[in-house]
């Protein structure tokens, strides 16, 4: 093999992360395999630039989380749902999620907050910071404060990484997880698996709302919007939304919320005319 061809492929080496677990991978598999000159060299290459888009769920990056979650985005908008398109509104959620992402433990992370043009009452989160809205929900959020309480208890599954946990386990469900990691084609239709599906544990819960709540309560918003919220949809009896469809119980979390706060209206968002005039896109 010529210097020729060994300085490109340092390079790319170099500026891969995971160059070199790559690498010796690929050797690996390349050496147990008797091959002709020409066939060796067109195979390397082809393993390589494979090996490469390999993602080590273990220990992420941030840049790599955003990368997949941009890519997980692209598969779901316009696939599973449809955006709702108001500039008003989407300025508006996009406020409280930024306010509310200064006092997460992941303020660098570039958080996409996203409006789906959807009745239901839903909201669910991807990694890399992708944060969606149905419409429903927003109208049926009386205020702004219960709007924040909803957005921090997502944000809060984003900097817990519950997503990546999920997709590792998934990923090792389903014999994908090799020594060199996940393959990104794997990596995002898993993504966009657990985006619609939404198969939050009893403890990721939990914690989400502990993380939201320490959000919001930062942020200085009323912290009882987010039980406000879960009591109001409760009540409506039926069928529970998809938002609370989840383990634990309703009442369990609400309990636990209450006991982790010491004024619940106290702070700001309580205002229910002033968030009317700000969602009366979707009245």
């Amino acid at each position: 093999m010529n210097q020729k061809f060994l300085r490109p492929l340092k390079k790319l080496l170099k500026r891969s992360k995971y160059g070199l677990i790559s690498l010796l991978v690929i050797v690996g598999l390349v050496v147990g395999t008797p091959q002709v000159s020409q066939a060796f060299s067109f195979s390397f290459i082809d393993l390589i630039f494979r090996g490469v888009q390999v993602f080590q769920l273990s220990n992420m990056s941030d840049s790599q989380e955003v990368e997949l979650g941009k890519r997980i985005n692209q598969q779901l908008v316009n696939r599973e749902f449809t955006l709702y398109e108001n500039r008003e509104v989407n300025r508006y959620v996009d406020q409280i999620g930024e306010r509310l992402v200064d006092n997460s433990s992941r303020p660098d992370l570039p958080f996409t907050f996203q409006v789906v043009d959807d009745d239901r009452i839903n909201a669910f989160a991807t990694m890399g910071g992708f944060v969606y809205l149905h419409t429903g929900l927003i109208k049926e959020a009386e205020n702004e404060a219960e709007l924040a309480g909803v957005i921090g208890h997502e944000i809060g599954h984003i900097t817990a990484r519950h997503a990546i946990q999920q997709m590792r386990q998934r990923a090792i469900a389903q014999g994908l997880l090799s020594a060199a990691g996940l393959d990104r084609s794997d990596a995002v239709q898993i993504g966009v698996e657990l985006a619609v599906s939404r198969p939050n544990s009893r403890q990721d819960e939990f914690e989400a709302d502990e993380k939201g709540l320490e959000m919001i309560t930062a942020s200085g918003y009323a912290p009882g919007g987010l039980v406000s919220f879960m009591e109001k949809l409760k009540q409506q009896g039926g069928s529970p939304p998809t938002f609370l469809s989840t383990h634990p119980a309703v009442d369990d979390r609400i309990d636990r919320l209450q006991a982790n706060m010491d004024n619940p209206e106290q702070g700001d968002g309580l205002n229910a005319q002033a968030y009317q005039q700000r969602t009366q896109a979707l009245r």
